[in-house]
């Protein structure tokens, strides 16, 4: 891997943070971008990386950024004097990195092993919202299934309330409240009754393991504390455990219909890394699945997904029988904003 390699891939995190709020995970990676690295086994390692190292590939940047706050979050004594909220200067930071690169190696070469696994629970904002809609639609329960459910924070999107204003679109007692920027129509009133929820990861968190709680925090940026507030809230409330597997041979044997529930299958912001033999294939057996709904048993797949827009994820739905495709609008990577059409 070249340096100039290196360094772009830094410093295209390093703006896509500062774009989503994160003025401190912008410096971080811009001084990995720009600034001579320590004599460390990690610079050894991320510099001899093989492989497509940016956010679009393997995500090396975001991995070491992990790792970071994993150690700041242990109480890492160095880092907890430059981390916010404390706001230091470059060089400050900079040198406390690069003594924890150098004292902390085996850490974070341990860390850097797995892919980033961001399990935003801000995304529900859109499930909520489609969970409405849906609901309003066919009047059905729902059987859920998510594929590349991380740690299973969204697979209680109905725990969760939606707040648009002075309207609310949840249960009594939520987990947490969500309040994003919406533009566009409200979601339908009607609240969905979700009878049986199940999620697939190739690499599934357990929520209670203080390991996988902690890898949920650290992939979290450090200056924002309200994602950190809402994710150990959803920590607490998460009561399924994530299936490990293929998300497509999960899938599979979920297909068969069941009379008088919708099936709703879901993902957010993960489809994009299945294989492309992964795609195809589900794509096929979704839609042969559909093919064969009825009105007393409804089958939806809903993304919310990188089209390669200038402006945040797609929220597309598809429903059968009859093979609607229904844009429902854009949001925000991490939910914190959505532009809703209302179908």
């Amino acid at each position: 891997m070249t340096p100039a390699a290196i360094a772009d891939a830094f410093a295209f995190q390093s703006k896509a943070c500062a774009s989503l709020g994160s003025p401190f995970m912008g410096q971080l990676m811009q001084l990995c971008a720009t600034q001579k690295w320590p004599d460390s086994p990690i610079t050894d390692r991320i510099f001899g990386w093989t492989g497509d190292i940016s956010p679009r590939g393997q995500s090396v940047p975001l991995r070491l950024a992990g790792a970071l706050h994993a150690l700041h979050l242990r109480g890492h004594k160095t880092l907890g004097e430059v981390y916010p909220p404390q706001a230091v200067d470059d060089a400050a930071l900079w040198a406390a990195v690069s003594d924890t690169l150098v004292s902390d190696a085996a850490f974070i070469d341990d860390w850097i092993d797995s892919a980033p696994q961001t399990n935003e629970v801000r995304r529900s904002v859109a499930l909520i919202a489609v969970g409405h809609w849906l609901a309003d639609r066919f009047g059905l329960p729902m059987r859920t299934s998510e594929l590349g459910a991380s740690g299973g924070l969204n697979l209680h999107w109905d725990g969760y309330a939606l707040q648009i204003g002075n309207s609310v679109f949840g249960p009594r007692g939520p987990a947490m409240v969500l309040v994003p920027d919406w533009a566009g129509p409200m979601p339908p009133a009607t609240r969905p009754h979700v009878a049986q929820r199940a999620g697939v990861d190739l690499n599934p968190l357990d929520p209670s393991d203080p390991a996988d709680a902690l890898r949920l925090q650290a992939y979290l940026w450090p200056d924002q504390p309200e994602r950190l507030q809402l994710t150990r809230a959803a920590i607490a409330a998460t009561t399924t455990r994530v299936d490990k597997g293929d998300a497509i041979d999960w899938l599979a044997p979920r297909l068969a219909h069941q009379p008088g529930q919708l099936h709703l299958i879901y993902s957010t912001v993960a489809w994009q890394y299945f294989p492309d033999e992964k795609q195809a294939e589900g794509t096929r057996l979704i839609e042969k699945a559909g093919a064969a709904a009825t009105d007393d048993s409804p089958l939806a797949w809903f993304g919310m997904e990188n089209d390669g827009g200038e402006r945040g994820a797609a929220l597309t739905l598809r429903l059968w029988p009859g093979d609607l495709v229904i844009d429902l609008g854009r949001a925000d990577f991490h939910g914190r904003w959505v532009d809703w059409t209302g179908g």
